[in-house]
């Protein structure tokens, strides 16, 4: 498989959005989860890390244990988001995924993509499935979420949101992020969006 993000994915919200990496010796990764995964940096996760960001260059005292310890604890413990994307690593699979994740609200039909990827959709069908573990039609589901996040994120309204991500109602759109996420938009936003 390829990378699991593909720089022409733009997020809407790169303005707002931060980056930060909290390094771990390996020797100490033994509990932490063993594949790639997103958790949520919220609460006491987000604390911890903000307070560690301000110590200097290899403290080691009983005050960045005690914070360390509890970065690995809410590693460990916060539940996984199913949040991934993975990429075909096919050249004619990625020019189909960029082409979507370039326009969400894209509403080709299968056979319409497949022509684009110069593949039949059979094989695109069955390659997505290889490439990503994902049918097209659940990994084109899980890109719109994706962008929808990004979207809350930037302080868009949901009916913005589920118009620009092509979907035929509102309602249709909380139903989808609902389901996959076990809440609405707006509740997500609420408990899961920094301030």
């Amino acid at each position: 498989m390829d990378s699991t993000y593909d720089s022409s994915f733009r997020p809407v919200a790169r303005a707002i959005s931060r980056l930060g990496c909290v390094f771990i010796e390996e020797s100490a990764c033994a509990a932490l989860p063993q594949s790639a995964c997103t958790i949520p940096v919220v609460g006491l996760l987000r604390e911890a890390v903000l307070r560690a960001a301000t110590w200097p260059s290899g403290s080691h005292d009983a005050e960045s244990e005690a914070i360390a310890t509890v970065i690995m604890d809410e590693i460990r413990t916060l539940p996984a988001e199913p949040l991934c994307l993975p990429l075909p690593s096919d050249d004619r699979l990625k020019r189909v995924a960029r082409a979507f994740l370039a326009d969400p609200a894209d509403k080709r039909n299968l056979e319409a993509w497949a022509r684009l990827g110069a593949v039949s959709s059979r094989t695109l069908s069955h390659r997505f499935v290889l490439e990503t573990g994902f049918t097209f039609t659940a990994w084109r589901q899980r890109a719109r979420l994706l962008r929808s996040l990004e979207m809350l994120a930037a302080g868009l309204s949901v009916t913005t949101i589920a118009a620009e991500l092509g979907y035929s109602t509102t309602s249709a759109f909380i139903g989808v992020f609902r389901s996959a996420l076990g809440r609405t938009p707006s509740r997500y936003r609420h408990n899961s969006m920094p301030r």
